[in-house]
């Protein structure tokens, strides 16, 4: 049974690597599960909270000693040093951005996996440690700016007069920005939203959303699942879009981050200068470089028109507890990939591209980067065949439509002066009942067939009893066709009742417990 330590994290670090809930899945894998006393606090899970689901309390050099050790952040070079020889550490390592990290860890046989190198495909969607920071994040970044902006999002009217709704603008809809034009959106904003992939216009709106499309002629497709960085051309009529916007919104929240490189500027000093005083911008990106000229990582700057920058970096970690509990578990599922026996040995196949892609050092070498990944690609024009012409529809004259009529009326006035009494007037009825029937339920809308049967159901009843009368008549023939017309009548009078029935139920409230 392999031993997994749960570490206390650095100063400033809210967050813990596995919460009670997440301890006791890694029971059940088989492992045994060490906290170190305290590591929870900051993200309100007790020592008391880990012990009762099975967890061992031990204090921070027995933890770090454990041959697999779980973090948040990356590892210091201090830390580092407290792993025991041919451990394996996983936690969000940047290793892109920091081969001194991957350097300091190919020592002394030690593995190192990077919860954020998850590669984005379809099945590694559960260990994508990047978007359940980036959702929770996201939100946050919201609450932040409203904190800030000190007003409404949403419109009033009140006896003392109106209050406009705020203006937010988006820039950015991957996970994080979607997660923010939503939470915005149901706080009564106006939500504006860019992005170079056309495709997230429906995304926006279908979460309250106004999608400004920036409009070139290349179109951007990611071969990685990750964003890539845009044309000459794109930039700048973004920059000319971004330049309208700004002076325009009460609230900008940026999210453009290019995996491995800087964070595009999206917002010049200009751009800035131009806002209303008490604006708010959130740079999401001031981590990497920062989207927006003037931003500092982790700081608040109120410039000289009075516009507040914010360009905090722990946005996830100020809601710790359910920050920890997602991250709990993308490591969870992680693990559940790498102990395929669920016998608490940990088992890294580097056949699997989940795998390969997320173990940045292996027993002391450095394995970064893996190979690339292909999730999506534009796919070959198919060779456009010539269609041949549809088949011209076959319609009757005006001519041809006059003469039949003329003849139906014909074959009528020779029935009616013919047949005997009452047969004529009921043929009469009936023609006239057809014609009538067929302009007034033709113009009938689709949508009102069903109710429509409802009232056709009355009609039917009138005929099972007008047959039934017949039923008791001294002919053979008429009592046959009676009782046929009885039979029919009934199938579509319940049938009808049935199906209007079920029709009803599904526009109904279940039940609200």
């Amino acid at each position: 049974m392999t031993r997994i330590g749960i570490v206390a994290e650095q100063e400033g670090e809210t967050r813990v690597a596995a919460t009670p809930a997440t301890t006791t899945k890694l029971l059940g894998l088989g492992y045994e599960v060490v906290v170190e006393r305290g590591a929870g606090e900051r993200s309100a899970f007790p020592d008391t909270a880990y012990a009762e689901a099975g967890a061992t309390l031990v204090d921070g050099d027995e933890a770090w000693a454990s041959p697999i050790v779980f973090k948040v952040d990356a590892p210091t070079q201090a830390e580092i040093d407290r792993l025991s020889d041919g451990a394996t550490v996983i936690g969000l390592m940047s290793p892109a951005l920091r081969p001194d990290l991957r350097e300091a860890l190919s020592t002394r046989g030690i593995t190192a996996l990077a919860m954020d190198a998850v590669p984005r495909i379809s099945r590694a969607q559960s260990l994508d440690v990047l978007s359940s920071m980036a959702n929770i994040a996201g939100y946050r970044a919201v609450v932040e700016a409203a904190h800030e902006f000190g007003r409404f999002f949403t419109g009033q009217v009140t006896a003392a007069g109106k209050v406009p709704p705020a203006k937010v603008l988006v820039a950015g809809a991957g996970v994080a920005g979607l997660a923010a034009i939503g939470a915005a959106s149901s706080m009564g904003a106006i939500v504006r939203a860019t992005d170079p992939r056309p495709e997230v216009a429906d995304q926006v709106r279908s979460i309250g959303g106004e999608y400004l499309p920036i409009e070139v002629e290349e179109q951007m497709v990611s071969s990685d699942g990750y964003a890539k960085a845009t044309s000459e051309a794109y930039d700048a009529r973004a920059a000319e879009v971004y330049s309208e916007q700004a002076a325009d919104v009460d609230i900008v929240i940026t999210t453009a981050q290019i995996p491995g490189r800087a964070a595009p500027r999206l917002l010049t000093a200009a751009d800035v200068a131009s806002m209303k005083s008490g604006s708010v911008i959130v740079d999401m990106a001031a981590s990497s470089g920062g989207n927006v000229e003037g931003s500092v990582a982790g700081e608040k700057i109120v410039t000289d028109n009075g516009v507040i920058i914010l360009g905090y970096t722990d946005l996830a970690g100020r809601l710790p507890a359910q920050a920890s509990q997602l991250y709990g578990t993308n490591l969870v599922n992680l693990m559940k990939l790498l102990t395929p026996g669920k016998d608490g040995q940990l088992v890294i196949d580097f056949d699997d591209i989940v795998q390969r892609s997320v173990t940045i050092v292996r027993d002391g070498a450095e394995t970064w980067p893996p190979p690339p990944v292909q999730v999506s690609a534009s796919p070959a024009a198919a060779p456009v065949e010539a269609a041949a012409p549809p088949a011209p529809k076959r319609t009757m004259s005006k001519g041809a439509k006059l003469g039949l009529g003329v003849l139906a009326a014909a074959a009528l006035f020779v029935i009616a002066a013919v047949a005997p009494a009452p047969l004529p007037q009921h043929f009469t009825v009936l023609a006239l009942s057809i014609v009538v029937g067929f302009y007034v339920i033709g113009k009938v809308a689709h949508a009102l067939h069903t109710p429509l049967m409802s009232v056709t159901n009355a009609i039917s009843g009138i005929i099972v009893v007008g047959a039934m009368l017949q039923l008791t008549n001294d002919n053979l023939l008429v009592q046959i066709l009676a009782g046929i017309a009885v039979l029919l009548a009934s199938i579509n009078i319940f049938g009808g009742f049935a199906v209007t029935r079920r029709m009803l139920r599904m526009f109904s409230k279940g039940d609200q417990r």
